[in-house]
């Protein structure tokens, strides 16, 4: 069976069950991390500041683009400078508060990126400069990606990064980082030239490759296991206009949908090409988004003809050539509007209190990409068993409003991804796919018998409870030992996320 039947099966044949709500914190731990809140506050430049349950910069800061992400802290610490961020860490390990660092805030896992002691924001790491003569950008940890491209587009260039609109850059680079251009270019994590890292110590430092090699290796996917990361120095490369947007196709066409992307897997030797499949139930019915992209104002004659030719809900032509800004780029298609969605479907099935979505995404090239980028595999994620055969990651993504079937819904979302290896593994016993690699360049294809892939297991998407050997592999002997050397006291473990 194909890997997109597996999925669509996987997804609709789940069920749901569990519920309950979230920890409180006691009155007496309120008052500890109330007064480490004050003594910071006393410690830090006037570059910075500190914001009380109330006022606005506090729920700013603690908020996140999934509400089920946010908790009320105690405060939030506003930091303006690298140093300020230094002196909150050493109080924060001297009285062993716990404390969480949001970039954008698009982490979905409760606690990863949210707290119930001090909530770091570090929205005031907000500026970028773009160096032409080492054709890097060097970007605060508190930007969204929407704004790195509108600053870059003046200069004609762009940067491996996020595909929607308001992902951060911190988080999504500090895990990996999977983009439009991955197939060029590698991950995000490929195209880090240097970071400014808090260590747990308290000390500043500038880590490069040649100046820290562990440690940029660890911060290659490492997220906050070894400080906390205020600014990013990536590569950049040319851009001009793309190509992309997105279809809607309701369940009736799913069978022609499958086929289209297993041809786009055995067929496409374009590595601008990239698609994007979402499997969903919306409104009890199914339904499924299509994210097309091309790197160039016109993909080649035929390339996505599938997908086109498939019968979608849709109010107009495509808009061809568009700017790279992701927020722009689901919106090239004139699509049907969210309103007018929700009252076809509604008026069909009744509404139901959560939306589910598999989204497959397909990587054919990258993992030919090791002998033409000198750094790629070298970092923490992915594992080198990774890079070796074609990546697919899975966005297992669920949404609803009632806090009451939080519980409730991560189980579904556990019971969907189970379902989902069981599957794939009874295909890959019993079959063997052929993987057809092809030079983009003419050099010919290559045909290797590979077995079914599985789901990739990506810190960014992976739910809470994933252990992390799922993640990092063989990595993680080496990074535990890293960890150990850079935070003996272990400050970075008061702050949730994937550790080591």
């Amino acid at each position: 069976m194909l890997l997109g039947q597996l999925v669509t099966t996987a997804l609709l044949t789940s069920v749901v069950s569990g519920c309950t709500g979230p920890m409180e914190s006691t009155s007496a731990n309120k008052l500890l991390t109330l007064s480490t809140c004050k003594r910071i506050e006393v410690y830090i430049s006037s570059a910075s500041e500190i914001f009380y349950d109330g006022h606005p910069s506090y729920h700013q800061g603690i908020d996140h683009w999934a509400t089920s992400s946010s908790q009320r802290a105690i405060c939030v610490f506003e930091p303006g400078l690298a140093e300020d961020v230094a002196i909150a860490l050493q109080i924060l390990g001297e009285t062993r508060t716990p404390f969480a660092v949001k970039g954008g805030g698009h982490a979905t896992n409760p606690g990863f990126s949210s707290t119930l002691g001090v909530h770091i924001s570090m929205i005031r790491f907000s500026d970028i400069t773009y160096n032409s003569l080492t054709r890097t950008a060097t970007v605060g940890a508190g930007m969204v990606w929407d704004d790195v491209y509108a600053a870059l587009a003046q200069h004609g260039v762009v940067v491996v990064g996020g595909r929607v609109s308001g992902v951060g850059v911190a988080g999504f680079t500090l895990g990996g980082g999977y983009s439009w251009l991955t197939e060029q270019y590698g991950l995000a994590v490929d195209n880090v030239e240097e970071y400014e890292l808090v260590m747990p110590n308290g000390t500043v430092i500038a880590v490069s490759e040649s100046s820290s090699p562990e440690l940029f290796f660890g911060l290659k996917g490492g997220f906050n296991n070894f400080g906390i990361v205020t600014k990013f120095t990536l590569r950049t490369f040319p851009q001009s206009l793309v190509w992309g947007g997105l279809l809607i196709m309701d369940g009736t066409v799913f069978e022609r949908l499958v086929d289209a992307v297993q041809d786009f897997l055995e067929n496409n030797v374009d590595p601008r090409a990239a698609v994007i499949v979402n499997y969903n139930i919306l409104a009890g019915s199914k339904v499924a988004f299509v994210i097309l992209f091309y790197d160039g104002p016109e993909p080649p004659k035929g390339l996505f003809d599938d997908f086109m030719d498939i019968e979608a809900y849709q109010d107009g032509d495509v808009v061809p050539s568009i700017p790279y800004p992701s927020s722009n780029i689901q919106g090239g298609f004139k699509n049907l509007s969210s309103t007018k969605l929700g009252q076809h479907y509604g008026t069909q099935c009744g509404l139901h209190p959560y939306f589910m979505s598999i989204a497959l995404e397909p990587y054919i090239f990258l993992h030919k990409l090791g002998s033409a980028t000198g750094s790629i595999s070298r970092g923490a994620f992915p594992p080198p068993s990774a890079r070796g055969t074609g990546v697919h990651p899975l966005l297992l993504y669920a949404a609803w409003e009632d806090p009451a079937m939080d519980e409730q819904m991560y189980d579904t979302v556990r019971t969907i991804m189970e379902t989902l290896k069981e599957k794939l593994a009874v295909a890959t016993a019993d079959e063997v796919n052929t993987l057809v690699v092809q030079d983009p360049d003419g050099d010919g294809a290559t045909s290797m018998p590979t077995l079914i892939p599985p789901p990739e297991l990506y810190g960014n998407y992976a739910m809470v409870g994933t252990p992390v050997e799922d993640i990092y592999g063989d990595n993680l002997p080496r990074l535990r030992k890293l960890r150990e050397e850079v935070d003996p006291k272990n400050i970075m473990r008061l702050a949730g996320g994937w550790k080591f």
